[in-house]
């Protein structure tokens, strides 16, 4: 029996429920998926060339989800992001969208709007 590999993308979250909910809903989209608690975490689990996608809190202890992304691209590493957040508006939305992430969804956002934001980053890869 063959199966086809999933995508692979890293949830990074302090949040324990979004980190354990995320990778759930990711893989009835079609991903494989695996949380962080941190960008530090990510980072030392060597996960940069798996992950096809990133999906990022922008506020986190330590490293934020905006710094993790300068340390990718200090690395050369261009990974489509959606960045997610329980703190925002319209205007740190399209700051984050000008430093090149695909979408900003603000908490609690809908399963449509992930599964929108998803394949718009998949098309980027």
């Amino acid at each position: 029996m063959i199966t086809e590999k999933r995508p692979y993308v890293a949830v990074v979250d302090d949040d324990e429920s979004v980190r354990e909910s995320l990778p759930d809903l990711l893989w009835e989209f079609g991903y494989e998926a695996h949380g962080f608690s941190s960008a530090e975490e990510f980072l030392e689990a060597d996960k940069i060339r798996q992950a096809e996608c990133l999906v990022l809190d922008i506020a986190m202890p330590g490293m934020s989800g905006l710094d993790l992304q300068r340390e990718l691209n200090r690395r050369e590493r261009r990974v489509p992001t959606v960045f997610i957040s329980a703190h925002g508006d319209e205007v740190m939305r399209l700051r984050v969208r000008d430093r090149g992430a695909v979408a900003c969804l603000l908490k609690p956002f809908t399963d449509m709007a992930l599964f929108e934001a998803m394949q718009a980053a998949m098309k980027q890869k």
